[in-house]
């Protein structure tokens, strides 16, 4: 596990008993001065850390945070494994730029990867969403996963995998918190159209034969303030929604429905999950805007066809349109 260093680590141990600590007890306590504890405070609020100073008291955090540990989320995965057969791998780091890029840096690189990898982390420095946005990452607030996945069928056979990624979201949620969300297509997962999480799939392989995909998601879980004033779209977490997550069993239980959603998709495709995915459809039967580069029309949305492209309706005609940079927004009325 990749981890923060020596006197950062100790002092968010120290902030994790859910007291105000004093600056000058710390200090002691690692043989550092009050001035250098100060500065290892200001270094993890730049994480996306809430801690609260209030002088003659020291430092608390707004609220205790929940970790990942490699050995909880190996533990919670085989409890619930169905077989005994090798399965999925977990690497956990404190502090990555983005999940996914580290994945695809050892595509790029070709270093021997297994199906099933997973890298989860604390904390993303440069977390990334769809279209090159920014996804907010602070330390310890939110899930941001990835998931290595071999695909022997080649890239055209990849395009509908963001839909079954999408359902195995809805099925974690679902079974851990009793939730009822919506996609949004491709990649989005709502309640009450808020955005709840995303999916990135990305891909590398050639147009025919084997291909590598890393599924990227990111969960908000309880996001901070420092960061919730970031995000310019409706959002919520699943602390809003009044859950709480212990993150080493919502890793597991992700994993698994991850797996049982590819396998679908390896066997048959998403013959079995159009239905799925359109009756947990965000926009299905509603007015929407497509956009894509500086084009925007309008039309009704009628769910996804059998390859994963959105089907809308436009003066009687359905036509069907597929990822890339295309974004769907619901026309307010």
């Amino acid at each position: 596990m990749k981890t923060l260093q020596g006197n950062k680590q100790a002092i968010l141990d120290a902030l994790q008993q859910g007291r105000f600590v004093s600056g000058e007890v710390l200090g002691e306590q690692l043989g550092i001065s009050r001035a250098a504890v100060a500065k290892h405070i200001q270094s993890l609020q730049q994480l996306g850390l809430d801690i609260f100073t209030v002088t003659g008291k020291g430092y608390q955090l707004s609220a205790k945070l929940s970790l990942l540990d490699p050995f909880k989320i190996e533990r919670s995965y085989q409890a619930t494994k169905a077989d005994k057969q090798a399965g999925a791998q977990f690497e956990v780091f404190s502090i990555i730029d983005s999940t996914n890029s580290e994945l695809m840096r050892r595509i790029v690189a070709n270093q021997k990867l297994s199906s099933g990898t997973v890298v989860v982390a604390q904390c993303q420095s440069s977390g990334r969403g769809r279209r090159g946005r920014q996804w907010q990452s602070p330390f310890g607030a939110n899930l941001y996963y990835s998931y290595y996945w071999f695909l022997d069928d080649g890239l055209q056979a990849a395009m509908g995998v963001s839909v079954a990624v999408g359902l195995a979201v809805y099925d974690c949620l679902k079974h851990l918190y009793g939730i009822d969300v919506t996609l949004k297509w491709p990649n989005d997962v709502l309640v009450s159209e808020q955005k709840l999480a995303g999916v990135l799939v990305e891909l590398d392989g050639p147009a025919e034969g084997p291909c590598n995909l890393v599924i990227g998601i990111g969960l908000n879980l309880a996001m901070p303030n420092s960061a919730s004033e970031k995000i310019d779209q409706a959002w919520t977490d699943l602390n809003l929604l009044g859950v709480e997550v212990d993150k080493n069993i919502l890793v597991a239980t992700l994993t698994h429905a991850l797996e049982r959603r590819l396998e679908q998709y390896r066997e048959a495709g998403l013959q079995a999950m159009q239905q799925e995915w359109n009756q947990v459809h965000a926009f299905q039967g509603q007015s929407v805007e497509l956009i894509t580069g500086q084009r925007r029309w309008q039309g009704i949305c009628e769910g996804i066809d059998p390859q994963g492209g959105i089907r809308i309706r436009q003066d009687g005609e359905v036509k069907s349109y597929f990822g890339g940079e295309i974004s769907l927004r619901k026309v307010k009325v």
